[in-house]
């Protein structure tokens, strides 16, 4: 059976979203048409007004309506320590469970030769720029522990080497409460590599 031409457009619309296959953008098409008109009028209008507005902080590049984010913004953050993550959610990730008190700098994505994502399609230019001025002391590298992540780790932190910054890494390894029996190879052989004293 062909849906009309507007629901069609609705379902595939809806299948940019991540995790959202055929079958899952065709139930929240019908919801959205049988029990939620006016919840997808304002998810439409809502939607339309943050791709008008929200844009990136010049600075670390993380999302905001003004020139610099709150983060960047912020007096009491230390801007000689900068935390590179990979997109906004890893922030946001740090912000609620940590107390980190530094900057950020996001990529939005990973070095990815295959997939046409180099170097100025993460924003280096602008963290070249940062390392350069000779502000940041410390650079954290807070990618996933992934063949992508870890090669833009190594990228960055060359780049960070080459402007005289210190450079860590968060730690990778066994999760708090996990068992070892039950952990893969690669996260156990990570945990070994970045052991430290107590």
């Amino acid at each position: 059976m062909a849906f009309s031409p507007a629901l069609t457009q609705l379902i595939d619309a809806l299948r940019v979203l991540p995790g959202v296959g055929a079958k899952s953008a065709q139930r929240m098409a019908f919801h959205l048409l049988q029990r939620e008109r006016q919840g997808g009028r304002h998810l439409a209008t809502t939607l339309e007004h943050a791709i008008a507005t929200v844009r990136h902080c010049s600075e670390c590049r993380m999302f905001t309506e003004g020139e610099r984010c709150e983060i960047c913004a912020n007096e009491r953050r230390d801007p000689a320590l900068v935390c590179v993550v990979e997109s906004p959610a890893d922030v946001m990730a740090i912000e609620q469970n940590t107390d980190y008190r530094g900057r950020y700098f996001v990529l939005m994505g990973k070095l990815s030769p295959l997939d046409g994502v180099g170097p100025e399609e993460l924003g280096l230019g602008i963290l070249r720029e940062r390392l350069a001025a000779g502000t940041v002391e410390e650079l954290i590298l807070a990618m996933g522990a992934t063949v992508e992540g870890e090669a833009t780790a190594q990228y960055v932190g060359d780049l960070a080497r080459q402007n005289g910054a210190r450079i860590s890494r968060i730690a990778h390894g066994v999760p708090v409460g996990g068992e070892l029996e039950y952990v893969d190879a690669g996260t156990l052989s990570q945990a070994f590599s970045g052991r430290r004293p107590v």
